[in-house]
C-alpha cells in the first residue's frame, strides 16, 4: 500500500517526533486534563446568574465592536482589491510591481493586529480608531494574498475573448476575472469580518474600546456574572455575521 512506502513512514515518524517535542516545550502533561473539571465548576459557580441589568451597556459596546470590525475589514477589502491584481502573475503589469506588491502584502500580513494596535494607541490615543487602523492594515495583507490567488486561478478564456473583440487590457481583466472570483471574494471577506470581530476584542484589552474593553474590565474586577453576559453577546455577534454572510453569498451565487 502507498501509505507504507518508506518516505511516508519517515513523514509519520517526523510528525510524531515534532509532536513529542512540542508537548515537552509547552509543558503539556496528559494528567493535567483531569483538572478540566475545575474550569467547568468555576464557570458554573461564578458566571451564573448572568448580570442582565448591564445588557444596554454591553449592547452599546457591541455596536462599537461591530463598527470597528466592519470598517477595518471593509476598507481593507477596498484597498486589497486593486493591490491583488498587481500581486497576481497573470494581471500584474510588470514583474517589479508584482514582486514589490507581494512583499508589501506579506509584510502587512506578518505583523499581528495587536502590534499595529499598540503602535496606534500610543501614537493616536485610546479609542476605536486605532483598532480600525490595526485591523485594516493586517487584513489588506491577508485579503490581498487570498484574492491574488483567486485571480491567478481564474479561467483566462473570457479574458482572451474580450481582448479579441477590442477591449483594453484592464477592461478585459475587470469584466472577465472579477465576476468569476466575486463569490469567493465575498466568502473571504465575511470570514475576515468574523475574525475582525474577535480581533477587536483583543484590541479592546489595550484600549481599543468596544465590548473587548468591557470584558477586560469585568475580568479584572472579578465581575464574572458580567463576563458571562459579555461572552454571550460576542457569540451572538459572530453567529449573526455568519448567517448574514451565508445569506449574501447565496444571493450573489
Amino acid at each position: 500500500m502507498i501509505w507504507f512506502k518508506p518516505k511516508y513512514v519517515l513523514y509519520l515518524l517526523a510528525i510524531i517526533l515534532i509532536t513529542w517535542w512540542s508537548m515537552n516545550v509547552t509543558g503539556i502533561d496528559l494528567r493535567n486534563f483531569a483538572q478540566i473539571g475545575n474550569a467547568i465548576d468555576f464557570v458554573m459557580n461564578r458566571f451564573f446568574p448572568i448580570e442582565w441589568s448591564l445588557f444596554p451597556r454591553v449592547l452599546q459596546a457591541s455596536f462599537v465592536t461591530l463598527a470597528v470590525a466592519f470598517l477595518g475589514a471593509f476598507i481593507a477589502l477596498l484597498l486589497a482589491l486593486p493591490l491583488s491584481f498587481m500581486a497576481a502573475r497573470n494581471t500584474s503589469s510588470h514583474s517589479f510591481f508584482y514582486g514589490f506588491t507581494r512583499i508589501s502584502l506579506s509584510g502587512l500580513r506578518s505583523v499581528p493586529e495587536i502590534v499595529f494596535g499598540i503602535i496606534f494607541v500610543v501614537a493616536l490615543g485610546l479609542g476605536p480608531f486605532p483598532a480600525v487602523l490595526a485591523i485594516m492594515l493586517h487584513n489588506i495583507g491577508v485579503l490581498g494574498k487570498l484574492i491574488s490567488e483567486l485571480i491567478e486561478a481564474a479561467d483566462l478564456g473570457p479574458q482572451e475573448a474580450m481582448k479579441t473583440v477590442g477591449a483594453t487590457r484592464w477592461v478585459s481583466v475587470l469584466f472577465s476575472i472579477l465576476p468569476q472570483i466575486w463569490p469567493n471574494v465575498l466568502s473571504h471577506y465575511f470570514y475576515r469580518f468574523e475574525v475582525a470581530i474577535r480581533t477587536s476584542l483583543i484590541l479592546g484589552f489595550i484600549g481599543g474600546g468596544g465590548i473587548g474593553q468591557l470584558l477586560f474590565n469585568h475580568f479584572h474586577s472579578f465581575y464574572y456574572t458580567a463576563v458571562a453576559l459579555d461572552i454571550l453577546m460576542i457569540m451572538a455577534l459572530v453567529i449573526a455575521i455568519d448567517f448574514i454572510g451565508s445569506f449574501v453569498r447565496k444571493r450573489v451565487i
